[in-house]
């Protein structure tokens, strides 16, 4: 019965599936040109990617970007507490860094991107 317990713990850890409700669309806070996005987060494969579904100008218009359609959120995987480690792509210089999601609230994720130890918000996303 411990074994059994024990399988059913790790299975919830290594299953994009059985994760924190982190799936869904994500309203992006605003980039340093005024720019939002609706990020899709959904299991791909057994992690955890993020694709730009949509792009809208700092008017609210829904605009074509070069980010519309391109996986933003790559390779995350559940770290516990509603948290989440990866790799993110940053569109406006062609990067991809180390990433960090954490769940603050059922409707809130706070995004960061890192180099080494430094890391630097991306603000937090609303869920939509």
């Amino acid at each position: 019965m411990k074994k059994l317990a024990l399988i059913a713990v790790m299975a919830a850890f290594a299953s994009p599936t059985l994760a924190d409700d982190v799936f869904g669309d994500w309203k992006t806070a605003p980039d340093e040109n005024g720019y939002t996005g609706i990020i899709r987060i959904a299991a791909c494969g057994s992690k955890i990617c993020g694709t730009n579904i949509q792009s809208f100008d700092p008017s609210g218009k829904a605009v074509k970007t070069k980010s519309t359609g391109t996986k933003l959120l790559k390779n995350f995987v559940a770290s516990g507490g509603g948290k989440y480690l990866g790799e993110a792509f940053n569109p406006a210089d062609g990067k991809t860094y180390k990433g960090k999601l954490a769940l603050t609230s059922k409707n809130v994720l706070n995004v960061k991107g890192c180099i080494a130890f430094i890391c630097k918000t991306q603000g937090n996303w609303k869920r939509q």
